[in-house]
């Protein structure tokens, strides 16, 4: 893992403002369009925006029967799902509250992994930070569990589910890692677009909708700036910062969109979901491990001088 030049620190910075942001359109949105609906056209949109990339840079979607049956599990597991939940979702809790939640993503993969690869063991280091992290859950979720049954706590859940979804895909996404990341992407979104057609039409009848231009402004937002261009960011930094460095952003995501939540939505956040977020954010620094390993180096190396000055001191 090598550190980030400023112009890499600078696109992860945009890349948080943009994911952050889709929270915030989300709820724009979600006054005048029903949760399938905009779920289409955040995909659709995008899609059509990564194919003409694909085709503008030279390349070509594939024809294999094969890559594209990968293309519709990646769809469901990375889009159609994970997207629905949370717009669906979001019709039940804050943007802020929803960026917290999905932020449990690199938890729920980290356990996945374990289960389904051979490479990605868990260590005591990382359960340390899959429980801390959990322990950030619980305390979101408390007041509605202890409640019993409420729409506030299946939305929480719904985002979770999200967050596991977004897990097995980035799981299952490693073995597309030999076709240019755009053409993937153009590929994914083609798939769930697809899925996500159906389920408009049928369950939101949209041709009765009548929306607002703040309302087309933030589903073209979503669309364009925190799905299509986030994408070609996403995979601009991971080509060129490396997978370790580009898991940054999931700190990030939370700050934008608690931002944009409270500052201009009005959201309110509880005290006990800032610290639930606390948790979820230091699980997350655990597993990462590269703050903790800076730390020991920092003091074993004031270890180290704080000896060699008591000799020097003794000799003396």
């Amino acid at each position: 893992m090598g550190s980030m030049k400023p112009n890499e620190w600078g696109l992860l910075v945009i890349l948080a403002v943009f994911w952050g942001a889709s929270f915030f359109f989300v709820e724009v949105a979600l006054r005048d369009f029903q949760p399938f609906t905009l779920v289409f056209l955040r995909i659709g949109l995008a899609a059509l925006v990564l194919v003409g990339v694909v085709y503008i840079s030279g390349k070509r979607l594939p024809t294999s029967f094969k890559t594209w049956a990968g293309y519709v599990a990646m769809g469901l597991l990375n889009n159609a799902i994970p997207f629905s939940l949370i717009v669906w979702g979001q019709t039940r809790i804050e943007s802020g509250v929803a960026s917290i939640l999905n932020a449990t993503t690199p938890i729920f993969t980290v356990l996945l992994a374990h289960f389904l690869t051979s490479d990605e063991r868990l260590t005591s280091k990382k359960i340390m930070g899959i429980l801390i992290g959990f322990i950030g859950v619980y305390l979101m979720m408390k007041p509605e569990l202890t409640d019993g049954f409420s729409w506030r706590g299946l939305g929480q859940a719904a985002v979770l589910g999200a967050a596991v979804s977004y897990g097995f895909a980035g799981i299952f996404g490693k073995r597309f890692k030999d076709i240019p990341a755009v053409v993937n992407s153009a590929g994914m979104l083609i798939c769930s677009g697809i899925m996500m057609l159906p389920l408009a039409i049928i369950i939101d009848a949209p041709w009765s909708v009548r929306p607002s231009l703040e309302a087309l402004s933030a589903v073209l937002a979503i669309a364009v700036i925190s799905t299509a261009i986030a994408y070609l960011l996403y995979f601009q930094i991971l080509a060129t910062a490396g997978a370790t460095n580009v898991l940054l952003v999931t700190f990030l995501i939370p700050i934008s969109a608690l931002l944009l939540g409270v500052g201009i939505l009005g959201e309110v956040i509880k005290v006990v979901e800032y610290a639930g977020m606390g948790c979820i954010f230091l699980g997350l620094i655990i597993i990462d491990g590269r703050a903790l390993g800076l730390l020991q180096r920092l003091t074993g190396r004031r270890a180290i001088e704080s000896r060699e000055e008591t000799v020097s001191k003794a000799a003396s």
